[in-house]
This record gives structure tokens, C-alpha cells and sequence, in this order.
């Protein structure tokens, strides 16, 4: 099993989060049709929210001293914490770094969870299932709602659990 070190991020992994940030929505572009910007970068709001609002938290993910992943959290503050964006490098996917690197970031804010993909993502509708019948049991829903933003769209998958309150290792 691959080493895995799931950190909050820092200003200083900035330049590394921008870069797993190409990569991230480059994968998602097959799904939704997205093209770069003209200058080969994509649209990043998410990104600068996670490490500039407080009501956000950035993850970095690490395999020894490399870059695996990241996982973007926001409305710390609200009702339900939202895994708002999640990436796992291609080279470690299917390794169980995934899992493990979601079960992280979550047992760093216990209660309610919602994450939300698209059911043309096979590979995600598996993997966010498996994810909350981990964490969570057979007690997760899952149901689609439209987006807001792009209602001709098919409406998104929204998953919801309850991470439990994890006890530290002795």
C-alpha cells in the first residue's frame, strides 16, 4: 500500500495546489465538455476560496515528498461540511489512497457531509458510494439536485453522511 500523508495546506503549497488544480479539472472536462481558458488554465474560484476563506480548508495529499492529491472542503461553519472538490494523482488511483485520503479529511471535521459528482463519472459514482457506506454505514443518502447555475445540465449526485467522531490511535 502506498505511503500516504494527509495534511491541511499552507499558503506555501500554493504553487502545488495550482498544479493538482489543472490536473483535477482537466480530468473533469471529459464529463462536462470544459475547455481551458486561453491561457491553458481553467476557471479557479474554488481553488482561491480553499486557501483564502476561512469557511474553506484546503488538503494536501503526499506519497513520500510527491504530490498525490488535494481535497478542498467548504462551509466549515454551516449545517454539513461540503468535500467540494477531491483529486487523487493518476499514478495512485486504484491503490486505496483514495479512500484513505478522503477518510482523513473527513475524520478532521466530524457530523454531517454532503459531496456531490455527476452520474456520467461511473468511476466516481463507485467510488463516493463506497466512501459513505465506509464512513458511514448504510445510514448515507444519496439524491440529485439541479445546479443552480447550469439548470440544462443533468442535476448533480449529492451523497449525505454523518462521519462519526473519531477516537485517537494509542
Amino acid at each position: 500500500m502506498p505511503e500516504l500523508s494527509v495534511r491541511p495546506a499552507t499558503a506555501a503549497d500554493r504553487p502545488v495546489l495550482e498544479r493538482l488544480w489543472l490536473m483535477f479539472r482537466h480530468d473533469l472536462s471529459e464529463f462536462g465538455g470544459q475547455l481551458p481558458n486561453p491561457d491553458g488554465t481553467f476557471r479557479s474560484e474554488r481553488l482561491h476560496s480553499a486557501i483564502d476563506d476561512p469557511d474553506w480548508a484546503a488538503y494536501l495529499f503526499s506519497s513520500g515528498e510527491r504530490p498525490a492529491g488535494l481535497a478542498f472542503v467548504r462551509s466549515l461553519s454551516g449545517p454539513a461540511r461540503v468535500l467540494n472538490s477531491f483529486f487523487v494523482v493518476r499514478g495512485l488511483r486504484r491503490s486505496g489512497i483514495g479512500l484513505r485520503a478522503v477518510k482523513s479529511v473527513v475524520g478532521h471535521h466530524p457530523g454531517p457531509w454532503e459531496v456531490a459528482f455527476q452520474d456520467a463519472n461511473a468511476t466516481a459514482v463507485s467510488f463516493w458510494r463506497r466512501v459513505a457506506t465506509e464512513i458511514a454505514g448504510d445510514t448515507w443518502t444519496e439524491e440529485r439536485r439541479p445546479i443552480p447555475s447550469d439548470p440544462a445540465s443533468p442535476p448533480d449526485v449529492w451523497i449525505s453522511f454523518a462521519a462519526p467522531t473519531l477516537r485517537p490511535k494509542s
